[in-house]
């Protein structure tokens, strides 16, 4: 079954009633106890990287993941702050991420690229997946997914790159590491594209 992590952070209904409507039993999980059985996880999260941090070790459930998603291999879909959460570190604080996927999470106001733009980087946007990301299986090649966000992960590994996305340069949009996998956009709010993408992580 798919637990949706509930550590006061995110809409964590709005993943319980997508899979609903595609016939996939999604749970929410706020203790480590109820974690036990989950055959994935959803990491959601909004707003800063260090609040979310300091809420999910509150919530008691840091290590109960860290069992489940390195010693078990259940995969682990982080999204918004919940996939800069898969970093080490970030720039906006001064907490240490999971470390589940090697890289920083940076500025898009520190990146002469961008630095010009409108900020938060918020609204629709194509993404340019990976050869071979299984998270945008059967995708259109027109997908487009909502974002809403000011900071971006950047990757220590081009292997780990699952899909990038342009707001000045080409940012790391999606990651991959083995069963762990993160994305910057809200599927929840992304139409049929975002509830393909959530299928396809159910059906990993």
């Amino acid at each position: 079954m798919i637990h949706i992590v509930d550590y006061g952070l995110g809409n964590t209904q709005a993943f319980v009633n997508m899979y609903k409507r595609l016939g996939i039993e999604a749970v929410r999980a706020a203790s480590g106890a109820e974690l036990r059985g989950a055959s994935k996880l959803i990491l959601p999260g909004v707003g800063a990287f260090d609040h979310a941090m300091e809420l999910l070790d509150a919530s008691g459930m840091c290590q109960p993941l860290e069992w489940l998603v390195r010693e078990d291999k259940v995969p682990v879909l982080g999204i918004c702050v919940g996939m800069q959460l898969l970093a080490g570190s970030s720039d906006e604080g001064v907490s240490a991420g999971l470390g589940w996927v090697d890289g920083r999470v940076r500025s898009f106001a520190g990146n002469p690229a961008s630095v010009a733009l409108p900020m938060p980087h918020m609204g629709w946007n194509d993404v340019i997946p990976a050869a071979g990301s299984p998270l945008f299986k059967g995708l259109e090649e027109d997908a487009r997914f909502y974002f809403l966000h000011s900071f971006y992960f950047e990757c220590s590994d081009p292997a780990s790159v699952a899909a990038r996305a342009d707001y000045g340069f080409q940012f790391h949009c999606a990651v991959q590491n083995g069963n762990v996998f993160g994305v910057q956009f809200h599927p929840e709010k992304s139409h049929h594209w975002g509830a393909a993408l959530l299928k396809n992580f159910a059906d990993l």
